[in-house]
């Protein structure tokens, strides 16, 4: 096109297409119409022109302890990975590229990030690696991310190759209603974990991010199996109406309340914890319906739990419940449980306690990782000095305030 024919106002830039949008764009213009099985090969199509080879897609397993590898056509299966103790699982915890030299050439373990949500990692073997090829694959890593989480809503293959163990109904109910584990952004990070994995039943947790203010809900639904599945479920969804109808935090309490005394009875309860924090101010707000008080992280140590006025659990018709507030300091994280984590305790024994969880909080947090990985290491530990007893529901959710701003990400450089 000639300089005069161009539009007006267009910027004179080059739109020709180069290799690496060659290589994405394959990806993102197939996306919408393949079929989930046809992902694994045209990845390894992919990588392969880039002069990779071992190809293997590793996704985190239910319980967090390994990394287990995706079947498909081109792919390497080999083994799970640890995710404590290999490169993979560094890779996958720390949400950064992990190179190790070999005799034949560089494997890498790229993160593979739905947003910031840890889906796995993707491993390959180049026999040399530079900046270019770090830069394409780990663009690369981000679309296949995004292309798992996409075709898992209407695939059960990502989630068979996930689970290491039979899967309650229940547990299955619960998983199906989470939203991802992790999520992150400069202002805020947040992580959950549910124990037992494949038999949970009436834990729960939700958040969402609007606009400036994160919604954090926690619950835990009376009894076990499908009644308490059922009854997360309810509460769940009545939260999420609350919230995405703009109602207050002792709204969402009495709008809960009234769903789960309606559709359950006067004998059904559901304890509840709901949360909203401003992530530019850092000025947090909450109910407490019958949870553990949440604890407050300070300098990688517990410096208080915030204690609030507590009302009935929901179901009861208790009174609008008192909001209570703090204000976070940069870098405070909370920690936010239920009571199965805590009443845990062998036939005769005391109660697990408050007191050593929190001194396991200490110790992990000494050692400076970030929120997913705390998280998970709190919920590994406390079940390894419980015996590997966990015959309740015992979910862990971790929040981290950070400040500033993210408008940075809007612009580009």
């Amino acid at each position: 096109m000639a300089k005069s024919e161009r539009q007006p106002g267009k910027a004179d830039v080059d739109r020709s297409e180069g290799f690496g949008e060659r290589l994405l764009g394959v990806l993102l213009d197939r996306a919408h119409q393949m079929a989930p099985q046809l992902i694994a090969p045209l990845i390894a199509e992919e990588v392969t022109s880039v002069g990779g080879r071992d190809i293997s897609i590793l996704l985190q397993d239910y319980e967090q302890l390994v990394l287990v590898p995706l079947p498909g056509r081109g792919l390497t299966v080999g083994e799970p990975e640890s995710v404590n103790d290999s490169p993979a699982g560094a890779a996958f915890l720390r949400g950064v590229t992990i190179e190790v030299r070999q005799s034949d050439g560089v494997r890498m373990y790229l993160p593979l990030l739905d947003g910031s949500d840890q889906v796995g990692v993707m491993a390959l073997t180049l026999d040399s690696v530079d900046d270019d090829d770090r830069r394409l694959l780990r663009r690369l890593a981000g679309l296949v991310a995004d292309m798992i989480v996409t075709k898992d809503t209407y695939t059960d293959r990502f989630f068979q190759a996930r689970r290491r163990a039979p899967m309650g109904v229940a547990a299955e109910i619960q998983w199906s209603l989470l939203p991802p584990l992790t999520m992150s952004c400069p202002q805020a990070e947040v992580a959950g974990i549910l124990e037992p994995a494949y038999e949970v039943a009436g834990d729960s947790f939700d958040y969402a991010l609007n606009d400036d203010t994160l919604h954090v809900a926690m619950i835990d639904a009376m009894g076990h199996g499908l009644d308490a599945a059922t009854m997360a479920t309810v509460a769940i969804g009545a939260y999420r109406h609350a919230r995405r109808s703009d109602i207050g935090l002792a709204g969402m309490y009495a709008f809960m309340d009234k769903a789960i005394a309606e559709q359950f009875g006067p004998d059904h309860f559901v304890t509840a914890q709901m949360m909203s924090l401003d992530i530019s101010t850092g000025h947090l707000q909450w109910v407490n319906a019958g949870h553990p008080a949440p604890l407050l992280i300070r300098g990688h140590r517990v410096i208080q739990q915030l204690e609030s006025p507590t009302t009935l659990p929901v179901g009861f018709g208790g009174a609008d419940p008192l909001v209570t507030e703090q204000q976070l300091e940069r870098g405070d994280r909370v920690l936010c449980f239920t009571d199965g984590l805590i009443e845990e305790h062998e036939a005769g024994a005391e109660p697990f306690g408050e007191r050593q969880l929190i001194d396991c909080v200490n110790r992990i947090e000494r050692t400076g990782e970030g929120v997913r990985a705390v998280v998970r290491a709190i919920s590994h530990a406390l079940k390894r000095e419980r015996g590997g007893r966990t015959s309740d529901d015992a979910t862990l959710f971790l929040i981290e305030w950070r400040g500033g701003t993210a408008d940075h990400l809007a612009t580009i450089a």
